[in-house]
């Protein structure tokens, strides 16, 4: 039991794998972040070109 504990223990490569899973949610929300503020932007600018039409 002793050695199955140790060995748990020296296991790295579970971490490893969290780790680049958190490296993926944070680019994905600053990717989300990034979006929304062009999404936003455009549509400001959209409205914007619609009502000089008018």
């Amino acid at each position: 039991m002793k050695t199955l504990f140790a060995r748990f223990v020296k296991d790295e490569s579970g971490a490893t794998a969290i780790e680049y899973g958190l490296i993926a949610a944070l680019i994905s929300v600053a990717i989300i972040t990034v979006l929304g503020t062009i999404g936003t932007s455009l549509n400001t600018n959209f409205e914007s070109i619609s009502e000089k039409l008018k």
